[in-house]
């Protein structure tokens, strides 16, 4: 094997094991906030963030297909039951947001919605 050929092997290898690290690092900075959804709440109903500070919401539905909407932030996701579902968020603006259940989940679906309230 040529020197060159060695040189770009060992070098692709550092970037790679460089980005690999900076991606790790960027997870781990992120704060996962769990959430279970189920008939008809969502656990817990009411969360604080930071603004700026990125943060995985992470749902498990408990019984039936639910949704998660927080329209100000343009962001949703569905919600399976039995299933873990992730999403990532990074509030950009201060005040109180409602996000709901836009999945019809049954009678008091209605009332199935919560508050992010982000702080500077």
């Amino acid at each position: 094997m040529s020197v060159s050929l060695r040189r770009r092997r060992l070098l692709a290898s550092g970037f790679a094991a460089a980005a690999g690290a900076f991606c790790l690092r960027a997870f781990a900075q992120e704060r996962v906030i769990r959430v279970l959804a189920r008939k008809f709440e969502f656990v817990p109903n009411d969360i604080e963030l930071k603004k700026d500070e990125p943060v995985v919401l992470e749902f498990t539905g408990a019984d039936v297909l639910m949704g998660f909407s927080l329209p100000d932030f343009k962001v949703r996701t569905d919600i399976p039951p039995g299933v873990t579902t992730r999403l990532r968020l990074t509030p950009d603006r201060v005040g109180s947001f409602e996000f709901v259940c836009d999945n019809f989940c049954g009678e008091f679906h209605e009332d199935m919605s919560g508050k992010i309230r982000v702080t500077a």
